[in-house]
């Protein structure tokens, strides 16, 4: 079922003080902070019908509600907009790695932490050849979703696990989108489910395949994290196109 106008209005505010905020969002703070038109006592209503139709989830200690991965994947198909790179932002990502352009292995490992540093998450790059590059982990730390440490050690376990990997990036069919997204639920493994990633496709050179991701909790920043993958993906097919 899709959500109402008015649903889908006040789902769009949940995800984005989500997103920002790490915490279960409350109807009073919705109605304070965006300019929804309507009293908190509808909107609750509203919500406990998102709730209902499984756009989100209420977490047991708290009044507030979180966007479940269906509500995640509404917001960033239907709702989002993307906040593009700013010609300087490129400029600086490009300069950084230009240098390696021509040492695949410096290259990768110089991209890894770029982006890393650019979406200030855990960033991976993995080549169907079995290299593995990521950069970030501290950047995942300071996130309430990794202070538990079931989660955190199975996230870093997954970056030492090439079948894993393999299983994740190259061996699902995701569609025609070229960013592909993934929430933890949908993996079915044991501690994954705070997790979310983001990903595409680059060309290694020859008929070599990558894939770059951005991973951190569900609430991943996509209206930025998105755009930032294709630029990046874009600027090393680009570097590896004579290969």
């Amino acid at each position: 079922m899709s959500p109402t106008p008015r649903q889908t209005q006040i789902l769009k505010a949940l995800v984005e003080e989500y997103i920002s905020s790490a915490e279960p969002v409350a109807s009073e703070q919705l109605e304070k902070k965006y300019s929804l038109g309507v009293s908190p006592a509808t909107i609750r209503n509203e919500m406990a019908q998102l709730t209902h139709d499984g756009f989100l989830n209420q977490p047991h200690t708290s009044a507030g509600r979180v966007p479940t991965p269906m509500g995640l994947r509404f917001y960033v198909d239907n709702l989002m907009q993307e906040k593009q790179l700013s010609v300087a932002d490129e400029v600086s990502t490009k300069e950084r790695v230009w240098d390696s352009r021509f040492n695949f292995d410096r290259l990768l490992r110089q991209t890894s932490l770029a982006l890393a540093d650019r979406t200030k998450n855990l960033s991976v790059i993995a080549t169907d050849q079995g290299d593995i590059y990521y950069a970030g982990i501290a950047n995942i730390l300071d996130m309430p979703e990794f202070f538990d440490i079931d989660v955190t050690r199975t996230l870093l376990t997954f970056l030492d696990q090439q079948s894993r990997i393999n299983q994740v990036f190259f061996e699902k069919n995701y569609g025609e989108d070229p960013i592909h997204i993934v929430f933890g639920a949908d993996l079915g493994w044991p501690y994954f489910e705070p997790i979310g990633m983001a990903f595409t496709d680059f060309s290694a050179g020859g008929n070599r395949r990558g894939t770059m991701a951005v991973i951190g909790p569900c609430r991943l920043n996509f209206p930025y994290v998105i755009p930032t993958l294709r630029y990046f993906s874009q600027l090393i097919s680009g570097m590896n196109a004579n290969w």
